[in-house]
C-alpha cells in the first residue's frame, strides 16, 4: 500500500493520477465521500459520492479500512477492494489525509509505504487553491487554515517530497515505489529461490 498525503492544493491528486498512468502495476483505492462532486469529477473514478446515511451505515458495519472527517465531510477507504487487490499481488495507491494514513499505519504497518507532499511555499499553495477555482473563497481560506494542521504531521511519513516541479516529484515517487517493491520482506518466493540457487552450487 502506497499512501500519498498532503494539504489541499499541494499536488497530491495530480501526482497520483500521473503515477497511475506511468505505473501499470498499481491501482487506485477510490475513496467514499459525502462531499459534493466538483466539476470534472466522475463517480466511481475520483470518489464514490454517497450521502451521510450510506456512509455511516458502511462505517458501522466495518466496511472501511479507515475513515475520517475532513472539512465537515466523511472520507473512507472500503476494505474489500483493497484486500482483493493485495491478494492478487497488486500495489494499491491511497490519496488520504494524515488521519487516514495513521489508521492504515496502525492496521498494516509492514504493508505500507507513506509519502508526504509539501508545497514549495505557503504562497504557492494559496495560488494553486485559487487557480483551481473549484471552491468558493471562504472554502479556500478554510483549506489554508487546515493546511497548517496537515503539514504538522509530515514527520510521521516514511518519505517527504517538496513539490517544486511536478515531473521531478513524480520521478521521486516512482523511485520510492521501485525501492519499496524490492524490500526483502515483500519479495514473495525469494526464500525458495535462494534455496534452489544454493542447491545448484
Amino acid at each position: 500500500m502506497l499512501v500519498l498525503s498532503s494539504p489541499s492544493g499541494a499536488g497530491k491528486t495530480t501526482l497520483a493520477r500521473r503515477l497511475l498512468d506511468a505505473e501499470p502495476g498499481i491501482e487506485m483505492s477510490v475513496s467514499y465521500t459525502t462531499r459534493k462532486k466538483r466539476k470534472g469529477e466522475a463517480d466511481g473514478k475520483d470518489y464514490h459520492f454517497v450521502d451521510d446515511d450510506t456512509f455511516t451505515n458502511m462505517r458501522d458495519h466495518g466496511e472501511f479500512l479507515e475513515w475520517a472527517v475532513v472539512f465537515d465531510n466523511y472520507y473512507g477507504t472500503a476494505r474489500n477492494p483493497v484486500e482483493q487487490a493485495l491478494a492478487k499481488g497488486r500495489d494499491v495507491l491511497f490519496d488520504v489525509d494524515w488521519q487516514g494514513a495513521e489508521k492504515l499505519r496502525a492496521d498494516a504497518k509492514d504493508d505500507l509505504a507513506s509519502v508526504f507532499i509539501l508545497p514549495p511555499s505557503g504562497t504557492a499553495l494559496e495560488e494553486r487553491l485559487n487557480v483551481r477555482a473549484q471552491d468558493p473563497p471562504e472554502v479556500v481560506h478554510r483549506r489554508m487554515r487546515g493546511a497548517s494542521n496537515e503539514i504538522q504531521h509530515w514527520h510521521q511519513y516514511d518519505y517527504v517530497i517538496i513539490n517544486h516541479d511536478l515531473e521531478q516529484s513524480l520521478e521521486s515517487i516512482r523511485a520510492i515505489l521501485a525501492a519499496e517493491r524490492l524490500r526483502r520482506s515483500r519479495l514473495t518466493g525469494l526464500k525458495d529461490f535462494v534455496q534452489s540457487l544454493l542447491a545448484e552450487l
